[in-house]
């Protein structure tokens, strides 16, 4: 809306407020992001990243953002968050100082630094809020750009509600599809893959989204003539400007300190946006950054004089200030009060903000200090433990860790005396009571956690037709969409052919386009969507096509969808399923396993190694009944194998977290997982003829493993233990065997040395020999477990070589 626009429809008065409001909100931000750099400076927060010289344009945003709409930003965007109602001064501070308590840092409870946003999309119990009924921020992540991919699913999301029939009673979540997915970036940001590859594919995709660039010249100290060809990034996205001929964008270029002019532009991309669901970029030019990049240095190092004096004339709050008086709006005297009076509201919330951080820490500091005097009166070492003691007492403001640490250095001279227990008491009770504040929530802790879905076999009627593998998955994903009609599915190849092993064969056809489709060739999105998608309420699946090509998406995977419940402490969640295909092809890339790299990068979400189709549909089943992220794994080469068609398909539901013993042995426990269950099941038949008893335990999933310690189990009774895996050396087989060793105890039942059987350290080589001399063979089985049980009765298992 343009100032005359407001001035027609309101009166002077009304417009004056509003605009005065605005510039007092832009003033508070500002004097947050001085004073919030003198915090850091003096060491009371750790690191500052601030929103300055990007007020004006982020109050133009906040006009036009509505209820149910989203935010996926950029760490700068304070302003907008205070002027949407979301963010208060304390909660500014609270934030700064890491805050461990979401009442004061609701952003994260102090598990990110502060200029990370984000708002509650659930309650306290892990149920979905009212998203209609608020304005709504995805929790931001720092990686650069790293915010592109779950904007486009956010954006698609609306057009999912507007065009999928049976989402009506979806009420809390979107109102015809009305709602805009708003993204920020940086402008030297725009350099990365991720910017590119979401920017195209919204392009293709036409949904309600829309990107502001942040536009100041620089990347931290590296000028734009370093980052962007013809340094603007508009410029040369000119060609996704639509036309009358084609789809594309809506391009709006403005200037970030012309007040007046944003308000209309961001006004102009709603409407574009929401109404026709076209993406829009608008490219916010000649911004500044008063205070440099962040805390780590001064931006003098690097901009001329020249530069410094444009950036304070054209400060964006010091353009709109002008603005004021010269339109009548507002006299000097009027804005230096209001300056005035911004400048001791932050100063004032800043004290209180501090006074709630440390205040419990001060409790507790004063707690052990009582009682280590107490204990140190009958202790041979008290002068030992006074020192100690006096040093905590003399920190005025002392952190957790100075509290802790001091109380087990005290334990330590204890070790013979009676005052040992009270305090290794004191110290248990601390910790119990302090870890959580930083280690809750990497998984869901609500009742729809998947460790609470218990298994449902499938069942079979007399006449049961052995099929094609593929045809279980087919038919249990035909149940899926027709019980769920918030299940979408898409990648490449999955909608019109059915996927590449036609395990969704027909499936676009009877369910739409729209809910089964296929995808360009661009991971990362694909993940993108998958994770906007599922934080608004639908159930979404992502097909990555091959196991290796996961790579392309492992850094989304692992830094926002892995760790969205952990930096929100449960308030945000994305129960995304990730379905792809790997293991026993042939060939550098289409056969790795590289599940080692998988599992340590993506902790937050579940990983599942399924030996046949008819576990696989039974994970989806699972997974669709609870609320958490999961990558399934389909094998490969057992599309063509026969499996028995079950009749409860969609109903049955492989459990996650259990290990399945598929034969009972007396010699050996071999755990294996995927397809080289096959390889060690054969293996097994050979070694029975020897004399040699296999237990074979597959593990079905990886995160988590064994939950009921069923490995340790088998352990008690073979005494023998070997983990085969077609992962490199390492990797996941290596994680398993720590697993059983140290979280099961398992070493206490080993009469032999525990060993793993993996791949060779490359990639496997191409065709039947590549996979021969790559990857475990039958015989590599064979004669692992030979010599293992020749190491332990050389009389009865003469060596082989």
């Amino acid at each position: 809306m343009t100032e005359s626009q407001i001035k027609t429809e309101i009166s002077f008065e009304d417009f004056k407020s509003e605009v005065l409001n605005d510039y007092k909100i832009a003033r508070i931000s500002r004097e947050c992001s001085l004073l919030g750099r003198k915090e850091v400076l003096t060491g009371k927060a750790k690191f500052g990243i601030f929103g300055d010289g990007k007020e004006v344009p982020q109050l133009a945003l906040a006009k036009a953002f509505r209820n149910g709409d989203f935010r996926s930003g950029y760490y700068r965007d304070q302003t907008f968050m205070m002027a949407i109602g979301q963010l208060s001064i304390q909660q500014f501070f609270a934030g700064l100082y890491g805050h461990t308590d979401l009442a004061h840092d609701p952003m994260s409870a102090g598990r990110q630094m502060g200029g990370h946003f984000a708002t509650h999309s659930l309650d306290e119990n892990g149920n979905w809020n009212n998203l209609l009924e608020q304005k709504n921020s995805s929790a931001d992540i720092s990686p650069t750009a790293g915010q592109m991919p779950r904007l486009l699913g956010l954006a698609q999301a609306s057009k999912i509600y507007r065009n999928v029939t049976g989402l009506d009673h979806f009420t809390n979540f979107s109102n015809n599809g009305n709602e805009v997915a708003w993204g920020t970036i940086g402008n030297a940001s725009t350099s990365e893959g991720l910017f590119f590859e979401t920017i195209n594919a919204a392009g293709v995709l036409q949904v309600p989204m829309v990107i502001s660039v942040w536009d100041d010249d620089y990347g931290i100290s590296v000028h734009a003539k370093y980052q962007t060809t013809k340094e603007n990034i508009s410029e040369i996205l000119n060609g996704f400007q639509r036309d009358n001929e084609s789809n594309g964008y809506e391009i709006i270029r403005v200037k970030g300190w012309d007040y007046p002019a944003l308000v209309e532009a961001y006004e102009k991309a709603s409407t574009i946006a929401r109404e026709e669901h076209v993406p829009v970029l608008i490219h916010v030019q000649e911004l500044t950054q008063p205070q440099g990049h962040s805390t780590s240095g001064s931006h003098e190092r690097y901009k001329n004089e020249e530069r410094l004096a444009w950036e304070r004339e054209f400060d964006c709050l010091a353009q709109m200030r002008t603005w004021l008086v010269d339109n009548d709006i507002a006299t000097s005297e009027e804005l230096d009060t209001l300056d005035e009076n911004a400048k001791k509201e932050v100063l004032d919330a800043k004290k209180l903000a501090w006074t709630a951080f440390v205040t419990p820490m001060k409790e507790e500091q004063h707690e052990l200090i009582s009682l280590l005097k107490t204990i140190a009166e009958t202790s041979a070492n008290k002068a030992f433990i006074d020192n100690l003691t006096n040093d905590l007492a003399a920190i005025k403001e002392p952190i957790r860790k100075e509290i802790l640490s001091t109380a087990r250095k005290v334990l330590r001279l204890l070790i013979n005396e009676n005052g040992k227990n009270q305090l290794a008491s004191w110290i248990t009770n601390y910790a119990n009571k302090i870890q959580p504040k930083f280690s809750s929530h990497l998984f869901s802790q609500s009742n729809a956690t998947v460790l609470k879905n218990k298994e449902v076999a499938p069942t079979y009627d007399n006449s049961a037709e052995e099929v094609d593998a593929r045809l279980i998955l087919r038919d249990n994903f035909d149940a899926i969409f027709s019980n769920y009609p918030e299940a979408v599915i898409f990648g490449e190849d999955a909608g019109n052919i059915g996927d590449v092993n036609q395990g969704l064969e027909g499936m676009q056809e009877k369910y739409g386009e729209m809910r089964v489709a296929d995808a360009g060739i661009r991971e990362a999105t694909i993940l993108g969507q998958g994770i906007g998608m599922a934080m608004r309420g639908l159930r979404p699946i992502a097909e990555i096509q091959y196991l290796d090509y996961l790579l392309y998406a492992i850094q989304i995977m692992s830094d926002d969808l892995a760790t969205l419940q952990y930096r929100t402490q449960g308030r945000q969640k994305a129960p995304l399923i990730i379905r792809t295909r790997g293991h026993r092809l042939e060939g550098i890339w289409h056969s790795g396993s590289p599940m080692g790299m998988i599992i340590n990068a993506i902790r937050g979400i579940h990983v599942l190694v399924p030996r046949n189709m008819t576990k696989a549909a039974g994970f989806y089943n699972t997974l669709l009944e609870s609320d958490e992220p999961a990558l399934v794994v389909e094998c490969l080469n057992g599309y063509r194998l026969k499996e028995k068609m079950p009749t409860n398909l969609g109903e049955f539901k492989t459990p996650i977290g259990v290990v399945e013993t598929i034969k009972q042995g007396t010699d050996i426990t071999i755990v294996s997982y995927g397809s080289t269950i096959r390889i060690v099941e054969q293996a097994a038949k050979e070694l029975l003829e020897m004399g040699i008893d296999c237990e074979i335990i597959d593990a079905q999933s990886l995160l988590p493993f064994d939950i009921h310690h069923d490995c340790v189990k088998s352990i008690i009774k073979t005494n023998r233990l070997l983990v085969v895996d077609e992962d490199v050396p390492g990797g996941a087989s290596a994680y398993l065997l720590q697993q059983i060793i140290d979280e099961q105890n398992g070493y206490h039942y080993l009469d032999s040395q525990p060993q793993t059987l993996a791949s060779k350290p490359h990639r496997p080589a191409y065709g039947t020999d590549g996979d021969y001399f790559s990857k475990p063979s039958v015989e590599d089985v064979f004669e692992k477990v030979y010599a293992i049980m020749h190491e332990a009765k050389p009389e009865r298992y003469p060596s082989l070589y």
